[in-house]
């Protein structure tokens, strides 16, 4: 994975708009953040192999990044993504990641299931 490149993903984004795709979405603050410090509030999140569609996608920021997805009858939102795979053209692969290297957020999409 490399640092996001705002223009290769928000190429992406357009190329995807009103098509049919599989996102996998995640945050945590680790799976074990209160059994390292029994005042951290652990939290997490999890969605795969949902399908979406959206009409539009945009991706802004500096830095760290967030994305958002317009669908039908809502949004998608992720924050806080450094990261994405650059190569991979059958889904797009985005991280965030902290100072210590570990995943925080990850969004994926991919016209197939995870």
């Amino acid at each position: 994975m490399q640092f996001i490149n705002v223009n290769d993903v928000q190429t992406r984004l357009s190329e995807w708009i009103n098509t049919p795709l599989y996102i996998h979405l995640e945050l945590t603050t680790g799976a074990y953040a209160s059994h390292h410090d029994k005042n951290a509030h652990p939290a997490a999140n999890f969605i795969r192999n949902a399908i979406i569609q959206y009409s539009t996608g945009s991706i802004q920021g500096d830095g760290t990044f967030r994305i958002g997805l317009k669908l039908e009858h809502g949004w998608v939102y992720a924050e806080g993504l450094t990261h994405y795979e650059k190569n991979n053209k059958e889904q797009l692969i985005l991280a965030g990641i902290n100072k210590e290297g570990k995943l925080v957020v990850a969004l994926q999409l991919s016209k197939q299931p995870f």
